[in-house]
């Protein structure tokens, strides 16, 4: 491959990587938060206990958590072609991928959560404040730093998955090392695959890491 091409290809597949890896954070975003409060909101002693709600909740993230992500991809290959109408492209690597991110960042909001300080929740409940405005006013702004280091983790995990999406057509950084750094033989390719890939978790995690420090402050 030239040079002008190989620019040409890494920019496509980073702007392919992106695109996905951004798709799928925002979407795992919107329901792992609500998730992870859930999971620390119905726990016994929680604000809303119910056992049986959490166990089934806690079942299910688990479920979730436990599958490999190279055979989420192929798992629910249907649901992708449903969803994206196809099961190749960017698209359809952002079904498996953020169904693969919500049970992992929701398990980070649930730990981040958990540390805020309990005397904390119990002052605001002694000052009239409802269940909601707990949860609202003092356990998402106490665990923000938290919650911003959770989600910085999962956009690097998502990352790495995206780049193993390539392997099934999923586009991106990942199907560009697959096509022409593996089956071409072509070592440059891949080397250049990975230095961008490096480079994007390098930069995510210190966007994350001075986020989650101005916050705490």
């Amino acid at each position: 491959m030239t040079r002008d091409r190989l620019i040409e290809e890494l920019i496509d597949g980073t702007w392919d990587t992106l695109y996905m890896v951004g798709l799928s954070s925002a979407i795992a975003l919107l329901l792992g938060i609500p998730l992870g409060v859930l999971l620390v909101a119905t726990a016994p002693g929680g604000l809303f206990p119910h056992r049986a709600l959490n166990s089934v909740v806690g079942a299910v993230v688990n479920a979730g958590r436990s599958i490999p992500f190279i055979i989420l991809l192929v798992l629910i290959a249907p649901l992708t072609k449903s969803l994206a109408g196809t099961t190749i492209g960017p698209t359809a690597a952002a079904v498996p991928l953020t169904l693969g991110a919500i049970p992992f960042l929701a398990r980070l909001v649930e730990t981040s959560l958990r540390e805020v300080d309990p005397g904390k929740v119990e002052a605001a409940t002694a000052m009239g404040a409802t269940r909601g405005q707990v949860i609202r006013s003092v356990l998402l702004p106490e665990a923000l730093p938290g919650l911003i280091a959770g989600l910085t983790v999962t956009v690097v995990a998502l990352i790495g998955y995206s780049a193993m999406a390539g392997a099934v057509g999923g586009g991106g950084l990942g199907d560009l090392a697959i096509r022409y750094g593996y089956q071409r033989f072509d070592m440059t390719v891949t080397l250049a695959c990975v230095a961008v890939l490096m480079a994007l978790v390098v930069l995510v995690q210190f966007l994350g890491d001075t986020a989650a420090r101005i916050t705490r402050h």
